[in-house]
Order: structure tokens, then C-alpha cells, then sequence
């Protein structure tokens, strides 16, 4: 079979012009109206989660009612404060299993499989427990951040928001996630770097119809966060110097370095998860279970417990190096891995960020504060892109949360050092190994669709056979039987009339099925197939064909002009739609040799351009 029939003449402009660079449509305008409200909604919640959180703290560990923020590491409990975190997981854990058993884990995976499984739908409960079980974790000493937790209720807002409307599983999606966005960029300020969280992670696609809605949304939401939390960046920064090569360079090297401890931290905390299903108790008890680590790290150090915004600023500023530094990166790493196995709820980004700048700051501090300093928001970045798999993500979010613009080609040269390591070593990231440990497959990559690109003339058979209206159906399983090539080409054969126009499409299963009401086969294929057709037009894409055939569940379309809807030009079935894919194919696994080529004596010999191409890898 030919790969590519002749394409035929290109179609005039009129209808050239029908085909769009993008999908978008009016819907669009209700759809960025909705994400508008959704976006504000999701701040005011961000402002509510982070006040519980604050009022959680001051009570567990200070005794009084307060909202301002106050850290654990301040408190004066004594051995009193180890006891904590275990009080915070059994609230857990009774949350999880009389409440809703999704506000388990960091928040981030769930909103995947919202997504992915239950086309975009949540629950009340989970919006109000999610929010609520992680403010108790945090409060309570919990070494995690605000992130997931808000990034899972501010997807519910949008969700429920979503379910109030008439609208497709893709259309919900985009407003779970402008509330997701939302709620990101509310808590850290950082609408840019919200924006592409939801591009590199939960939207699954690159179009106009969901990315305005959520960048509409995340900045919504940024504006209200000044008089809700207050403006400018979380940690302000002295500014650097511009990096030149050597800098870029160890930037890179640091990047490997921190690419491969992420990896050494997502599989650690996996196997704390499994070692959790191999305690002979009900997992309501497990989040108790890791408070008893956290409360311990908690008396070595007390800058392990909570969100640790003060600790991460210190470390971005130089002001925590040497051995103590040890200490806090091997304690926060300890206490985080068994608190997030256990199951309790809370948010893996403030601790990546902390351990990342720690980490940084670690392999710096040897040459200058300055140099631990640098090292330390680089190892931040990095620690996020290479764990999450985000690496562009992972550079705005520094930027924003620095405001320390000299330092992006460094930024850039890290996270991807860090990316390059953890694909290679891990087949899924931190937040997707969750969604593939529940039985569910998911893909990263973003590519356009061969079949947006290639129309239904590039691949379809442009000299189909034709049945005349009045042959009989005995006469058509003859042929069949015979093995007449004609006859037997397609799955489908169109019908025309005396005048060679398109009247219908007549299948073997119609064959059969008249054959079994009618063993004689004595009526015609006009009557035995099907009159009121679904057509392809030449200049179409494939995709759009592909839609018409899963809208009437048939597997081949009559291909017919514009001009003249009975005027038949072509056909395509199943096997012309697949062969949309092979230019796709081709550019991914064959292989062209190259203009140097080894010879049997060890001698390398000049290709010319044009010579045999390798076979398919």
C-alpha cells in the first residue's frame, strides 16, 4: 500500500482559510468570565488556609489565638513539643477515614486524577476537608508546604464551580485548574510561575481555550493577594552578579549534583510508603506513626518543623552554613520522606524548595558565603524542576520568588541538569509515581497531533471502488467470495446512481446481515446499506474526519466535494487514518546515516548526502 497518495490540487482559499491555527471559540468568553470568579474565589481561599494555618501553630505550640504567622522552631514546650505532630496525625488520620479518604498524600496527584479519571469532578467534602487536614498537619509541626493543599482546594473551587454549568469534561478541566493556578499564585505570589505549573502538569495540552481562562485566573487572583497577604516577593534578595561561562558551568555541575539527590529523595520516600503497607495496623494509625519522626527531628532541630519559609530565606541569604547545615538537610529530608509516607496530608514544595536550597548552600559554602548564597537559590530551582519534572516552572518560580533576574541563565543551566538526571534514572516523577501506583498511566509529553496536521486528501483513496445502485447483494458476496480484488479492498464500498453520483455505502456486515433476512440475496445493496451517510471533505483534517466517525461509531467515510456533496473523490477508513501517523513515525525512528561511516578497517570514510538511510531504530 502507498504510504502517501497524490495530494491532490490545493483547495481554494475560501477554504484554505477554514483551517485555523487553533481550536479556540466563542466558548472561550464564558469559559475566561467563569476562571475570573474562580480565580478570586481560590485567593480569598489561599488567605483562609494560611490564616488557619497560623492559628493552628500559635495555639499548638504557643497557646495563644493569633493569625500573624509564628514558626514551631520558636516554641518553648520542651519534650512537650515532641507530642505535637502525633496529636496532629491521629486528627489525621480520624479525617481520612470518617471523612474522605482523598485528602491523603500532597494534594498534586489527587488533582491528577480528578483529571484524568473522574473527568474533572470533585467533591464538596474534599474541598472543605482537604484545606482543614492540611492547616492541622502544618500547623502541627508537619514539615510540608501550603502548595498542594491549596492546589488540590483551589482545583474543588473550580470544580465545583464547573459542575454548575453545562459544560464538556475538556471545558471543567480548564476551570479545575485556573482555581489550582489560583490558589499557587495567591500563596506565593507567583502568577507566571503558576501559569506553567498548569501547562507542564495538569492541563495535558497546549491551547488558547484553556491557557487564557488559567492565566486570567492566576493573575486575578496575584491581584488580590497585595492587600489579602501583602506585595512584593517571599524572599528578596541582595542582587548578584551576572554569571559568565564558569559560573554557567558550575551551575550545570550543581544541577547534576541536586538532579540525582531528588532522584535518592523520590525513591526514599516511595519505599518509607511501602514499608507503611507492611505495618500490621489500619493506615488511619500511619500518620500518628510519622508524627513520632517529625516530633523527634523537631527536638533536634526545630527549624525541620512547619512550612519553613524563615529557614529557606536564611539559606537563600548565605546566613546557614557548615556542619549545623548537615544536620538540618539530613533532619528535614528524614522527617519529610516518613511524615508524607505515612499518608497524612500536606504539600511536598516548601520542603523541596528548603532541601534544594540547603543542599546548594552545602556544596557552596566551602568557597564564600556569596558562593553558598548563589548556590543555594540555584539548588532550590533545581530541586523543584528535577523532582516535579517542571523545569521552566521551576525558573520563573525562583525569579518570582527573588525577584533576582541575574541569575536566570544560572537558574536554566541547573534545572536542567536536574531534569536531564532524573529522566534518565526514574521512569515518573514524585507526583506521578502516586498516579501510576494506582493503576493509571499518564504522559508528560506534548506534541501536536499528526492527525491536526495532515488533511483527509494526504491520505486518503483517491480511486475507491464504486457499486452500481441496483446490483444484488448475492452478486456482491460472489465477488467477495471470489476474492475479487475490487471488491474486496475496503471494509466499505460506496454505492453510486445511473448518473455516478454517491447514493449510499454497503458493508460486509450489511452483506450479511441481508444475507441472513434474505438467504436468496435477491434485494439490492442500495437497500441492504446505508442511504443517509456521514461524508469527509478533501481539505479537512484527519482529526476532524476521526470525530465524524466516533459520532456515528462507523469506521470509513465517503470522501466528497464541497462543490458537489454527491461527487465522490475519495475514501477513507481506518487504515488511511493510521497512515496519517507514518511522516510521525519516519522522523522518529529512521535513521539517516551521517556524512562519516566507519569502515571494516577501522577507517573513517566521507558519506555523501543522499546515500541509503539507516534502518528504522
Amino acid at each position: 500500500m502507498r504510504t502517501r497518495p497524490p495530494v491532490s490540487p490545493s483547495p481554494p482559499t475560501r477554504i484554505r482559510d477554514q483551517l485555523a491555527d487553533f481550536s479556540a471559540d466563542s466558548r472561550l468568553l464564558l469559559l475566561s468570565g467563569v476562571a475570573l470568579a474562580i480565580g478570586a474565589a481560590s485567593a480569598l481561599v489561599a488567605w483562609g488556609l494560611l490564616a488557619l494555618i497560623n492559628l493552628i501553630t500559635a495555639l499548638a505550640y504557643h497557646g495563644t489565638l493569633r493569625v500573624r504567622p509564628s514558626s514551631p522552631a520558636d516554641n518553648h514546650l520542651g519534650l512537650l513539643a515532641a507530642l505535637i505532630p502525633v496529636v496532629g496525625g491521629l486528627v489525621i488520620g480520624f479525617m481520612a477515614r470518617y471523612g474522605s479518604e482523598k485528602i491523603r498524600g500532597h494534594g498534586i496527584p489527587e488533582a491528577l486524577e480528578a483529571i484524568l479519571i473522574a473527568e474533572s469532578r470533585m467533591s464538596p467534602k474534599v474541598a472543605v476537608l482537604k484545606p482543614l487536614s492540611s492547616a492541622i498537619s502544618i500547623g502541627t509541626g508537619g514539615p510540608f508546604g501550603a502548595e498542594g493543599p491549596i492546589i488540590m482546594t483551589g482545583g474543588a473551587v473550580g470544580s465545583l464551580v464547573a459542575q454548575a454549568f453545562h459544560l464538556s469534561a475538556a471545558e471543567r478541566k480548564t476551570l479545575l485548574v485556573s482555581g489550582a493556578a489560583a490558589g499557587m499564585s495567591a500563596v506565593f505570589a507567583a502568577p507566571v510561575a503558576s501559569i506553567l505549573l498548569a501547562v507542564e502538569l495538569l492541563l495535558f495540552e497546549w491551547k488558547p481555550r484553556s491557557f487564557i481562562p488559567v492565566g486570567l485566573a492566576a493573575i486575578t487572583a496575584a491581584a488580590l493577594r497585595v492587600p489579602l497577604l501583602g506585595g512584593g516577593p517571599i524572599f528578596p534578595l541582595a542582587p548578584h552578579l551576572a554569571p559568565g561561562g564558569p559560573q554557567l558551568a558550575a551551575a550545570f555541575g550543581l544541577g547534576l549534583v541536586v538532579g540525582l539527590c531528588s532522584a535518592l529523595l523520590t525513591l526514599g520516600l516511595y519505599a518509607v510508603e511501602d514499608l507503611f503497607h507492611r505495618i500490621p495496623v489500619h493506615w488511619m494509625w500511619w500518620p500518628a506513626l510519622g508524627g513520632v519522626a517529625v516530633g523527634l527531628a523537631g527536638l533536634f532541630d526545630p527549624r525541620i518543623l512547619g512550612v519553613g519559609y524563615g529557614t529557606i530565606h536564611a539559606l537563600l541569604r548565605g546566613e546557614i552554613v557548615g556542619p549545623v547545615l548537615v544536620g538540618l538537610l539530613l533532619g528535614k529530608a528524614i522527617a519529610w520522606t516518613l511524615a508524607l509516607g505515612s499518608g497524612t496530608s500536606g504539600g511536598v514544595l516548601a520542603p523541596l524548595l528548603m532541601m534544594g536550597a540547603g543542599l546548594g548552600a552545602l556544596i557552596g559554602g566551602p568557597f564564600s558565603p556569596a558562593v553558598a548564597a548563589t548556590f543555594a537559590v540555584l539548588g532550590m530551582a533545581a530541586m523543584m524542576g528535577g523532582t516535579m519534572r517542571s523545569p521552566f516552572t521551576a525558573v520563573v518560580f525562583a525569579l518570582e520568588l527573588t525577584h533576582e533576574v541575574t541569575l536566570l541563565p544560572a537558574l536554566l543551566a541547573s534545572c536542567i541538569a536536574a531534569e536531564a538526571v532524573t529522566v534518565l534514572l526514574l521512569r515518573r516523577s514524585i507526583l506521578t509515581e502516586k498516579v501510576a501506583r494506582r493503576g493509571f498511566h499518564l504522559s508528560r509529553e506534548y506534541m501536536v497531533d499528526p492527525l491536526e496536521l495532515a488533511r483527509v486528501c494526504d491520505v486518503m483513496d483517491p480511486g475507491p471502488p464504486t457499486l452500481p445502485a441496483d446490483l444484488s447483494v448475492a452478486e456482491l458476496a460472489r465477488r467477495i467470495a471470489s476474492g475479487d480484488a475490487e471488491a474486496s479492498r475496503h471494509q466499505g464500498i460506496s454505492i453510486v446512481d445511473r448518473a455516478g453520483k454517491l447514493a449510499g455505502i454497503v458493508t460486509r456486515g450489511d452483506v450479511m446481515r441481508a444475507l441472513r433476512e434474505r438467504p436468496a440475496g435477491d434485494i439490492s445493496v442500495l437497500e441492504a446499506g446505508e442511504c443517509a451517510l456521514m461524508v469527509a471533505h478533501p481539505d479537512e483534517t484527519v482529526r476532524e474526519a476521526l470525530v465524524k466517525m466516533l459520532r456515528r461509531n462507523v469506521g470509513r467515510l465517503p470522501v466528497v466535494s464541497r462543490e458537489d456533496p454527491r461527487q465522490l473523490v475519495g475514501y477513507l477508513g481506518r487504515t488511511q487514518v493510521m497512515s496519517a501517523r507514518m511522516p510521525w513515525y519516519r522522523s522518529e525512528h529512521a535513521r539517516n546515516r551521517g556524512f562519516v561511516r566507519e569502515a571494516e578497517d577501522g577507517r573513517f570514510t566521507r558519506v555523501e548526502p543522499g546515500g541509503p538511510p539507516a534502518r528504522a531504530g
